[in-house]
């Protein structure tokens, strides 16, 4: 049975087992997800599965419940109904429902890649392949991963909507005797992914490395590349321009103000360059780009129907699955690329010439590879803590000279991003895998004024 005929079946029980005034909502998602991983240079697991889950949240009688199953049968499906029911009798009062999403056109789906639909083992295997011999006997680990994913959802006020979305990922990590280099990227196809070049990054990161000397902690200048920019980006989304996070004054938000440097644009857009999402969220609200920041100066935040209603707005399509405890994430943020020289054929400890472009005006400073085990220490003007990772050298007159051991920082990610913060914006912007599921964003590498390092891993 497909994905809309489930949903239809469900709204037909919801209808003869809870009797009028029932709100109601379903959404059905069909995820095939298949990984292959890799350690000391050889594949060592290959998994594989089909999932199908059918979501239920019911509103009556001024209360609100969900239930869900992953059995798709007639009776599972009326227990799955009947005890959402029940559920509801159960629950508190809910005065912040905000109505079920009514009907609006939903664009046309985007795309699907059917490389990623029909990969074997074989085909990640061959990625595999490629990255560990392009590290050149170094050892090698890490995973290549497909996944596909279909959602259909219909709600009892007539709204429907279709979708389906692939990605494929590669991370992988080269390790020398004195050091690891890391690569990683996701796109929306598998020719995205391409072994060869990851794994020679990933071996020129960990050679380089090679040495590494101790720095002073302090407030450096720093090149920070895309892995390391899409750590900031996905705490912007999570924490910044969550529309919950804003309603509830946890976040450094304000619509209007100039927060950002001029060379800031943020958007959330599921069809961009390199993104992987569906074009509805899962209340069923159409999904479209929406421009966050223009120039430094930001615009707007995301809202479900719920952070909506109480910021006396509109939902912009952005619910989540679990919305009521994170409230509305941007699941595509990407901060768009400056204008320069295009990316490198042969990677080396920078991952493009664009970043090598933002180092020749560095006096002396720091490139930055990857961030790690970072955690929020004050949510509010987001002061975040963690530690480098995969690789930091010294840049000392527009020239990478000498790998610096790994350092801890703590540095609010929108004080390093405001007004005259930014020295430059690399031109090629990476995709990357996103904590959510099936979603991604785009980062380019970032020349920033300041960044405090307070210590060094050992203490």
């Amino acid at each position: 049975m497909s994905e809309v005929d489930l949903a239809a079946q469900v709204l037909d029980l919801v209808r003869t087992l809870s009797g009028p005034g029932t709100q109601a909502e379903v959404l059905v998602e069909r995820r095939t997800l298949a990984l292959t991983r890799f350690a000391n240079s050889y594949i060592h697991q290959n998994v594989a599965d089909t999932t199908t889950t059918v979501r239920l949240r019911l509103h009556r009688d001024g209360r609100t419940a969900g239930g869900s199953t992953t059995l798709t049968v007639a009776d599972a499906l009326r227990d799955l109904v009947q005890r959402t029911a029940a559920a509801s009798r159960l629950c508190p009062p809910d005065p912040g429902w905000p109505g079920l999403a009514p009907p609006s056109p939903v664009d046309e789906p985007v795309a699907v890649d059917e490389d990623v639909i029909a990969a074997t083992p074989a085909d990640r295997a061959a990625r595999v392949r490629a990255f560990v011999d392009a590290c050149a006997g170094l050892p090698a680990a890490g995973y290549c991963r497909t996944a596909h994913g279909t959602s259909a959802f219909a709600n009892s006020a007539g709204q429907s909507a279709l979708g389906a979305t692939t990605q494929a990922s590669m991370d992988g990590v080269a390790r020398s005797t004195a050091a690891d280099g890391a690569a990683r990227l996701a796109g929306p196809r598998l020719s995205d992914v391409d072994g060869a070049v990851l794994g020679a990054r990933a071996a020129a990161k960990a050679l380089a490395g090679a040495e590494p000397i101790e720095l002073r902690p302090g407030r450096y200048e720093v090149v920070l590349e895309p892995l390391a920019v899409g750590d900031i980006l996905q705490s912007l989304a999570l924490y910044g321009f969550n529309g919950k996070a804003v309603n509830e004054h946890r976040s450094f938000v304000a619509p209007g103000e100039e927060q950002f440097d001029e060379s800031v644009t943020l958007v959330d857009d599921p069809t961009g360059p390199g993104q992987a999402g569906l074009l509805f969220d899962a209340e069923g609200t159409p999904r479209r780009p929406l421009t966050l920041v223009r120039a430094g100066v930001t615009e707007a935040v995301v809202h479900d129907r719920r952070t909506a209603a109480v910021a006396g707005t509109a939902s912009n399509g952005r619910a989540l699955l679990g919305g009521a405890s994170w409230g509305a994430v941007p699941q595509n943020l990407a901060l768009l690329p400056g204008h320069g020289a295009a990316p490198a054929e042969v990677p080396g400890p920078a991952a493009d010439s664009s970043v090598l472009d933002l180092v020749t005006g560095v006096r002396y400073g720091l490139l930055v590879s990857d961030h790690w085990y970072t955690r929020v220490l004050d949510p509010r003007p987001l002061v975040v803590t963690g530690l480098t990772r995969n690789g930091v050298w010294l840049i000392e007159h527009g020239e990478i000279t000498r790998p610096v051991r790994n350092l801890r920082f703590t540095q609010s990610y929108p004080q390093a991003l405001a007004p005259g913060g930014v020295l430059g914006v690399a031109a090629y912007s990476a995709p990357g895998a996103s904590h959510w599921d099936l979603a991604s964003y785009a980062a380019p590498a970032l020349r920033l004024a300041g960044w405090n390092f307070t210590g060094g891993v050992s203490g």
